[in-house]
């Protein structure tokens, strides 16, 4: 899918509330996948729903960061030639006009000093908000410059945050445009750290760091790693969920319609917790790759097991317009599949579907839509937990 699909009204009208033990929450007009396929007989029902709980964090792990890197790379200064000169001077005025179903503001609209602010909307007419992101940059360096990010989170036709999403972000050994952007083709490292707040708690915490090359052509590489876990965890599993992983390589290229791709395979482990026991440990940053020691790690937890994410994410105008992730390998021998169903709007519950199996026997699926917001379903037991911004949350 190279171009992103208009977000029809209907959308709004037929959207289906979510009603079963993930229910109410930011996700709550999203329609479960159906539970087929009876799981595998060969594991017990817990660890069925242990593995798919794991799972799609697995996923969200590294889809969630290339949509803050994507975001952090998005300067509408630094556009390209296959953008309209119209669609460039909208952007890059900071006025708020409407462009395909984003508005940007420089300064944000309370007129910060020193700020920006991107809002994505479920529709290209901007009706119908999605995203409110605001960015407060202070320079600390002749190549060093901090960012406080803070992301409103909305539910379809909602009218007030569902949750709210917060980073601090730090870059190195960069250039920054007029907007505090990185600029991309001279490379830069970043570091950041943040969490999901779901009703004011604290839901899921998570950091990483990225590294860029510098690059003269419409592709560069970078590497990455990260970790987090679900800071309120599962209570009737009395358990708490995290991740933590390595993208080892990868390449960021801009394609002739002005989309990016993000393509790596995410390498890392999955853990299990008390709750309340999970935690991230930070050491030295790297400013090169390969990353031979990560950043981030976790640490309080028992390793579940192991998984490898082949990744590629496409996103046009700071969007996600197709996600693919073809026979990556998890614990317990188990499978997935990922794939963008491209004859529905990115706003619909059904855009991104993901299945789990074990020996050809489903195990789970979920369904999220292009902002990682849905739910995922154990075959064996019907039973379904909330997705939000690209996480397990309950």
């Amino acid at each position: 899918m190279n171009a992103r699909k208009s977000f029809p009204a209907l959308l709004f009208v037929t959207a289906v509330a979510l009603t079963a033990c993930g229910g109410g929450g930011a996700s709550g007009a999203l329609t479960p996948p159906a539970a087929t396929g009876g799981g595998s007989t060969s594991q017990s029902t817990q660890t069925q729903t242990e593995d798919s709980i794991d799972t799609a964090n697995d996923v969200g792990a590294p889809v969630k960061d290339f949509s803050s890197y994507d975001e952090s790379t998005g300067s509408p200064l630094q556009s390209t030639a296959a953008r309209t000169a119209q669609s460039v001077s909208l952007q890059s005025t900071g006025s708020g006009t409407c462009n395909n179903g984003v508005e940007f503001f420089a300064p944000d609209k309370k007129g910060d000093t020193n700020s920006t602010e991107r809002i994505d909307f479920y529709d290209n007419g901007c009706t119908a908000i999605a995203r409110d992101a605001v960015r407060i940059f202070t320079s600390t360096g002749a190549s060093s410059e901090t960012v406080q990010r803070t992301v409103s989170l909305y539910a379809l036709n909602g009218t007030t945050p569902a949750a709210v999403r917060s980073e601090t972000v730090n870059y190195v050994n960069a250039t920054f445009d007029q907007y505090g952007y990185p600029v991309v083709k001279n490379g830069f490292a970043r570091t950041h750290t943040g969490e999901l707040d779901i009703n004011g708690s604290k839901t899921i915490a998570g950091d990483g760091e990225l590294i860029v090359a510098a690059s003269s052509g419409s592709s560069t590489t970078f590497c990455s790693d990260s970790a987090g876990y679900n800071a309120t965890g599962n209570q009737s599993l009395n358990e708490t969920f995290g991740w933590a992983g390595v993208m080892p390589a990868g390449t960021r290229t801009v394609n002739a319609d002005g989309s990016v791709t993000w393509n790596t395979t995410h390498q890392g482990n999955t853990y299990t917790g008390p709750i309340g026991g999970l935690s991230i440990q930070a050491g030295a940053q790297n400013t090169s790759c390969p990353i031979s020691t990560p950043m981030f790690t976790l640490a309080g937890g028992t390793v579940k097991g192991t998984y490898t994410l082949p990744v590629s994410a496409t996103y046009l105008h700071g969007i996600l317009t197709n996600l693919t992730i073809s026979n990556a390998t998890l614990a317990n021998g188990d499978t997935l599949n990922v794939q963008t169903n491209t004859g529905v709007s990115p706003a619909d519950a059904h855009f991104i579907s993901g299945t789990l199996a074990k020996s050809g026997a489903q195990i789970a699926s979920f369904n999220v839509d292009a902002f990682g917001d849905g739910v995922l379903v154990v075959a064996a037991t019907g039973t379904q937990y909330q997705i939000e911004d690209w996480h397990v949350v309950k």
